[in-house]
């Protein structure tokens, strides 16, 4: 699945590499650091894109240095007009990056990776600290409609599915501690949502303020960012 990324595939679909969600995902990055009172020196981002949310996190935390792999040279390209003495950006999977960081990020990655088993105990030695953001595509919604999934895999190469009891169980399996984790309300929060749907909105919101796990399982449009040991 690498080839879409390669290739070019995935910056066709995809031309804007959600940019524009950059901001509001380290927003929510900064939010659980603080919230369990970790102020990293370094950050490590796996699959960083085009670097957005570097950037931005570089400008939240000025006494933090940032490192980011990528495997696109489309997204590489872009990303590294970004660099400055703080924000250093590599074209590759960083696999053979042995330095530790203090934290280490995988930001909507691991469902692209063929082997994400491997991919996430690889993370664990990374650094002390691990953020994963992770969509939860599977939902009554997705299920009942029957073309979410696969659209999800065209569009956006997703070829794992995850609810919230699957994803932080994947990473308790693959060694990881679960330390905090929050939903996250991609589909209408961010900045770069598509939904066109008003009532779809207003029915997320509503249920998720009464019954926040039935509305996640139920109506999707949600995704889950853990933090881990």
């Amino acid at each position: 699945m690498n080839e879409i990324y390669l290739s070019g595939a995935y910056a066709s679909n995809n031309p804007d590499w959600h940019e524009d969600d950059a901001a509001w995902k380290a927003g929510k990055i900064v939010d659980i650091l603080q919230k369990n009172k970790i102020h990293p020196k370094s950050i490590c981002d796996i699959g960083c894109g085009v670097g957005e949310i570097l950037r931005c996190l570089s400008l939240a935390l000025p006494d933090c240095a940032f490192t980011g792999h990528e495997i696109s040279p489309h997204a590489y390209a872009i990303a590294a007009t970004k660099a400055n003495d703080r924000l250093r950006f590599f074209l590759g999977d960083g696999l053979d990056d042995k330095k530790h960081y203090d934290v280490a990020m995988a930001i909507d990655v691991f469902e692209h990776v063929d082997d994400y088993l491997g991919f996430l105990r690889s993370m664990r030695r990374r650094a002390e600290m691990k953020l994963f953001h992770i969509p939860l595509d599977i939902t009554a919604q997705g299920v009942l409609t029957g073309n979410k999934l696969l659209a999800m895999r065209n569009s956006v190469g997703h070829l794992h599915y995850f609810t919230k009891d699957t994803a932080l169980e994947t990473l308790i399996y693959t060694g990881h501690h679960i330390v905090d984790w929050t939903y996250t309300a991609s589909s209408y929060e961010s900045p770069g949502s598509r939904s066109k749907r008003k009532w779809l909105t207003l029915a997320r919101r509503a249920m998720f303020s009464l019954r926040p796990d039935l509305a996640v399982r139920m109506l999707g449009g949600y995704s889950i960012l853990a933090l881990c040991k």
